[in-house]
């Protein structure tokens, strides 16, 4: 479980291709290595990925993960090569503040950025999302764009907007992202359970 609050930029350092589909990719991070337990579950760019190996080099940490084939195919993780960068966040402690809102590192798909127009101090970016998505995208909720949680301004159809404050431009991958775009997206699990519930009765 996560908060969509990131607290690193990654880089990819090494992706190598194994049987069955499955992919093992080395991240480079900020993170203490010796605080990294082998088996412990990191969301890198949104995607919840399984820690199978760490270590140091140089000056900083790295941790590898795997990643199934479905994975790769709908989320973007299989477009990852060495030197992308993605955003990363270590799993919610007990006790831990909640300052973004409950993430499961579960991506339901891919949205497009449509549009980035930028202010002296801000990014307002619109997207589109799979329209089976779109019920659960409404007006000052939540969503999660490649692990990031961020407030939905408008939402119209199957596209929706937000805006970007100087911080999370800075501080996450968002900020490079242009028209065109593919982003991983995770809707709010209380819109999710809501419809769900509206649906059965």
């Amino acid at each position: 479980m996560f908060t969509g609050i990131i607290t690193d930029i990654g880089e990819v350092t090494a992706v190598e291709l194994r049987a069955h589909g499955l992919a093992r990719l080395a991240i480079t991070c900020g993170y203490d290595p010796d605080s990294i337990t082998v088996g412990a579950s990191i969301a890198c760019s949104g995607v919840c990925l399984t820690v199978v190996a760490r270590g140091k080099e140089g000056n900083r940490g790295w941790f590898a993960v795997e990643a199934a084939a479905e994975t790769l195919r709908l989320t973007t993780v299989g477009s990852w090569r060495r030197g992308t960068r993605i955003n990363l966040e270590r799993a919610l402690k007990i006790g831990d503040e909640l300052g973004g809102h409950i993430v499961a590192g579960h991506a339901d798909g891919l949205a497009t950025v449509l549009r980035r127009e930028d202010s002296s101090d801000t990014a307002q970016f619109t997207l589109r999302l799979p329209q089976q998505l779109a019920r659960f995208i409404a007006p000052k909720g939540s969503v999660a764009l490649d692990g990031v949680s961020l407030t939905v301004n408008e939402a119209a159809g199957d596209t929706f907007s937000l805006l970007i404050i100087p911080h999370t431009l800075k501080v996450t991958t968002l900020g490079l992202l242009r028209a065109g775009d593919a982003v991983n997206v995770e809707v709010d699990l209380m819109a999710r359970y809501a419809a769900r519930l509206m649906e059965r009765s």
